[in-house]
């Protein structure tokens, strides 16, 4: 049986009741499907909206007025470690593999980003990006970008590899950004930027949303960073969802209202968000898409969708959970209520499925973060220089749970394809490299009997000198054997390349077909 379940955290009231009221704010696993129910919850942590971040093992939870991180181990249940930093941490997200090689991006209040590798301990602080907090952080599907939003109304995109790169080069073209600066600006909106979303694609069509108290919701284009599309809200929202297939965003107000853009709203052929008449004019948003419930007031502080895309969680300022049909566009049922205002709101993957894939890390726990000088990059560097920042002591800490790739000695038991063996073999598989000897040793043999005709023809030297022996018949017979043997040299080597073409394009062919999967 399918289980489907989610990650909420709470912060602490404002104005609390009671002076205990503390130890009731934390985070909460909770099952959505089939039987809603608390599994299990983690006291006295209060975290504003997008602070928190979750891997198969570990919960990240950036405290709020603190500049402190509570991490939770899931396995064991407890809290595993409380780490410092030197600002406040607004905003997390996650970046690379969640089941142990995975980075944690954080936001400060100061407008930087921090980047810390989990398995590690390498710590990456870039410059000041924003004039002020960086409030919110979405990391694409494919973990190579990250988009910062921030209260002064500007959008960095921000790609990852080199942000994680051992050594920065700097070019002398002065068009070329500085390492450790985002990618691209965006700031096309007036106000401050509410919620930052990517689409679920893995190609360079993906696309980025943004939200602003400027009342725009704004699609860009992440290959080129242009406008795809401006729609213009009733109100300032507070957060926002994307449908599993990229249909639709879903807006959550201040009201206890919500707001679902429907992209394909008008029959279309098309990507509807690649016609430029669209991209020139904005989009007034009808009042028919805004649902609302009348007994609902309290204002939605996060937003999150079903694994089928089918139902719609909100978190509210009540500390309450309720649940949207979106096929109905109605309020569907009350799931929680934490009596303590829900900040974040994190689908885990589905669980139950008969052979689920094994991971093959896993990080049993984290390495804290080691601050490292050289990869703390100020504003004021020159171009045409050099970074090296290899660390002395970079240590990969995670186990293996998997069995590990043989060497090209070994023999592997399992039966899989030759050609799905030669393409996910770490280096060359022992069969094709037996192959290859065998192959070279052959082609060797015939060389060396083409380049050494004496052993078979000893005579063949005094061919010059002896005209009028009787043997110059039998070294005239060993000089058309030579040359039918260079002859057949020559076929053999003119039917190798036909065969190593035709090899190469039935390669080809497979791997069209694999990609095509």
């Amino acid at each position: 049986m399918l289980v489907e379940s989610f990650v909420a955290s709470t912060r602490k009231p404002e104005v609390s009741k009671t002076a205990t009221a503390l130890k009731d704010v934390g985070i909460h696993i909770h099952e959505f499907q089939p039987i809603p129910a608390l599994k299990s919850s983690f006291k006295k942590s209060s975290t504003q909206k997008n602070c928190l971040a979750v891997t198969a093992t570990h919960l990240f939870a950036a405290q709020a007025d603190k500049s402190v991180v509570h991490v939770y181990n899931t396995d064991r249940g407890n809290q595993e470690a409380v780490v410092p930093f030197p600002e406040k941490i607004t905003s997390l997200a996650l970046a690379g593999e969640p089941d142990g090689a995975a980075v944690l991006v954080l936001g400060t209040e100061v407008g930087r980003l921090i980047l810390w590798e989990l398995a590690t301990g390498r710590q990456i602080s870039t410059p000041q990006s924003h004039l002020q907090a960086v409030t919110c952080l979405a990391v694409d599907p494919t973990s190579n970008f990250v988009i910062s939003g921030s209260p002064d109304s500007s959008l960095n995109l921000w790609a990852i590899p080199p942000l994680l790169s051992f050594t920065a080069s700097l070019s002398n073209d002065p068009s070329q950004p500085l390492p450790f600066s985002p990618v691209r600006s965006l700031s096309n909106h007036r106000a401050a930027i509410s919620a930052v979303a990517f689409g679920y694609g893995s190609s360079k069509t993906n696309i980025a949303i943004s939200a602003s108290d400027d009342n725009t919701c704004i699609i860009w284009s992440l290959s080129s960073g242009e406008i795809l599309h401006t729609y213009l809200i009733q109100d300032s929202p507070h957060c926002l969802a994307v449908d599993p297939a990229n249909r639709a965003v879903y807006i959550g107000y201040g009201d206890g209202s919500i707001q679902v853009i429907d992209f394909y709203r008008r029959p279309s052929l098309s990507n509807p968000l690649d016609a430029s008449v669209l991209q020139r004019t904005p989009t007034q948003l009808p009042a028919s898409d805004r649902w609302h419930l009348e007994s609902i007031a309290s204002p939605i502080l996060c937003l999150e969708l079903s694994y089928d895309g089918t139902t719609l969680l909100s978190g509210h300022e009540d500390g309450k959970i309720r649940t949207w049909s979106i096929p109905t566009k109605t309020f569907f049922s009350q799931l929680a209520d934490f009596s303590s205002p829900v900040t974040n709101l994190l689908m885990l993957p589905l669980s139950g499925f008969p052979n689920p894939p094994q991971p093959k890390l896993k990080l049993h726990n984290v390495v804290k973060p080691r601050y490292e000088s050289s990869l703390n990059i100020d504003g004021g560097m020159s171009k045409g220089s050099a970074i090296s920042t290899m660390p002395a002591n970079y240590t990969f800490s995670v186990q293996f749970t998997s069995t590990l790739p043989l060497p090209a000695g070994g023999r592997s038991s399992s039966a899989q394809p030759s050609f799905q063996e030669s393409l996910t073999h770490p280096s060359f598989p022992t069969a094709l490299l037996e192959e290859g000897i065998a192959e070279l040793e052959s082609l060797s043999a015939t060389a060396q009997s083409n380049s050494n005709p004496n052993t078979q023809t000893p005579s063949l030297p005094s061919i010059n000198n002896t005209n009028n022996d009787p043997s110059s018949s039998s070294s005239s017979s060993s000089a058309e054997d030579l040359s039918a043997l260079r002859a057949e040299n020559a076929r053999l080597t003119s039917e190798l390349a036909a065969a190593l073409s035709r090899q190469r394009k039935a390669v080809a062919e497979m791997l069209e077909l694999e990609c095509m999967r």
